[in-house]
């Protein structure tokens, strides 16, 4: 029996070569200093792939590309196949801690100095790595198909449509016509199950294939440069001094690592749970609070907070600058120091962008310029600016009240933060003023000219232009040359064909 089974495997390796197989990849020898927890996020990001391939081919059994029928099957893996929201969790935090590995992979790589002579390659299919796996992070919420989803892909499609000269190709491309609906839907799930991850694969294979051919850096030590010249040899000298084969001298922290990471993702889909789908998308109703999901939210708050204008600074300048920048960082520094400690500007360069991004995430969430819609909405205005409003004015504070103007906008402090504070706002905008900004919008508010009939807008703008300090009169257009208070004003000429009263 032995002979027959050894017969057998000499017959295979013979054929398949796996020694040698197993020698050049599993096998293949790393610097002893490499068996670190630092090196742990790469075979973490690979695994978070994996998951995410295994999740996803179940959920497409069971979801339905359709804008009819994708939030159906989408409650169905919720609330009737069984364990259908475990997979659905364990497919979204998988795909949010993928995004969240691979940066502090990209990190590592960063503040070790990977990306220098000879690794340049790998640095930068790590960067096309990255841009993909976004991609499938922001199609993947498009599949849900709610209105998060249905504003997003509205949003994304407008910013690509800037995009000169190629922009309405893209668009036509992404959306397949005129409207988000079936047709964006299914080119959106080729997108996310096809294409993305079928180039991912690609390029993970040639990532892993440069890491192999290359070797994994060693850990810097200062003062040790980086020469084209003579790292070669001096890499070779250490892998013969220090070498080990990774498996299994250096995958042990790999082992325990990716075990955690495993735990924590089961451990989120089982307790927090899939995420969404929140309210079916309905092009419809216009809303405030739409959000993406956690990898972008720091550009939702970029989006928010940066004045008019900014957008294309924003949506092209900075991402192609940042882009650039990425791949061409191995050919900027490709020589020189590898070791964190000597090299100031790159740890500042961390910290900065993790502050920012961190700060804007955490204001996205928890911003006041966010509103929680229905949070005011049921409160009740204060008796002081209903008191003594003509009937009109009080048939507008009805109308502020149906319409939930206050999840954006607060009264005496009360309501949304995300516009200006109308306790004082006749003080400073007159009725054409109100009668524009809400018919057509401006700034973050949207236009309400198709949401209102022509009576609830002039009984809305009645109660805002009744919503100013007793001693302070409300704000009116100039007319003629402004003089000091006390000093006559200058009588307008009247109009032809019309008696000017002495009120006027």
């Amino acid at each position: 029996m032995m002979s027959t089974l050894r017969n057998v495997a000499l017959w295979l390796e013979r054929r398949l070569h796996l020694t040698k197989l197993w020698g050049q990849t599993a096998g293949h020898p790393v610097p002893a200093s490499t068996g670190s927890w630092f090196y742990t996020f790469g075979s973490m990001t690979l695994t978070c792939f994996a998951i995410q391939i295994v999740t996803g081919i179940f959920l497409a059994m069971a979801y339905t590309p359709s804008a009819a029928e994708s939030y159906h099957s989408l409650e169905l893996l919720n609330y009737s196949i069984p364990l259908g929201w475990v997979l659905r969790g364990i497919h979204f935090w998988g795909s949010t801690c993928m995004v969240i590995v691979m940066m502090l992979h990209m990190t590592q790589v960063f503040l070790w100095g990977a990306y220098k002579y000879p690794r340049e390659l790998t640095w930068m299919t790590g960067c096309v790595l990255l841009f993909v796996t976004l991609g499938l992070a922001f199609s993947g919420q498009v599949m849900r198909f709610d209105t998060d989803a249905y504003w997003g892909v509205g949003i994304g499609a407008s910013v690509a449509g800037r995009i000169p000269i190629i922009g309405q190709a893209i668009v036509q491309i992404l959306l397949g016509g005129p409207i988000i609906g079936t047709d964006a839907l299914s080119r959106f799930f080729s997108l996310h199950v096809f294409i993305l991850p079928g180039a991912l694969l690609a390029f993970v294979s040639v990532h892993l294939r440069l890491v192999l051919g290359k070797g994994i850096n060693e850990q810097p030590k200062p003062g040790v440069l980086v020469k084209r010249a003579t790292y070669d040899k001096h890499y070779s000298e250490i892998i013969k001094r220090e070498g080990v084969p990774f498996v299994p001298a250096a995958i042990n922290k790999d082992i325990v690592a990716n075990g955690i990471l495993i735990l924590v993702i089961v451990g989120l889909a089982l307790f927090v749970g899939p995420n969404g789908p929140g309210t079916p998308a309905n092009p419809t109703i216009e809303i405030a609070d739409a959000k993406p999901d956690t990898p972008f939210l720091w550009l939702f708050a970029l989006a928010a907070l940066l004045p008019n204008g900014s957008e294309p600074w924003l949506f092209f300048v900075f991402p192609t600058v940042a882009s650039l920048l990425l791949f061409l960082l191995p050919f900027i520094t490709n020589e020189g120091e590898k070791h964190w400690r000597r090299r100031p500007v790159a740890v500042a360069i961390v910290v900065l962008s993790y502050l920012g991004v961190g700060l804007l995430t955490y204001e996205a969430m928890t911003g006041p310029w966010s509103p929680h819609m229905d949070a005011w909405s049921g409160l009740p205005i204060k008796a002081e600016y209903i008191k003594e409003r003509a009937p009109v004015e009080l048939q507008g504070a009805v109308v502020f009240q149906e319409m939930q103007c206050r999840n954006c906008h607060a009264i005496a402090g009360e309501g949304g933060h995300r516009g200006p504070d109308l306790t004082r706002v006749a003080t400073r905008m007159t009725n054409p003023q109100l009668v524009r900004q809400v018919i057509q919008g401006g700034g973050n508010m949207p236009a309400y000219g198709r949401n209102l009939s022509p009576e609830q807008v002039r009984a809305l703008v009645a109660y805002l232009c009744s919503l100013h300090p007793a001693n302070v009169p409300p704000a009116r257009e100039a007319v003629g040359v402004l003089k000091p208070i006390g000093e006559s004003q200058p009588t307008p000429s009247p109009t032809p064909g019309k008696e000017v009263t002495s009120n006027q």
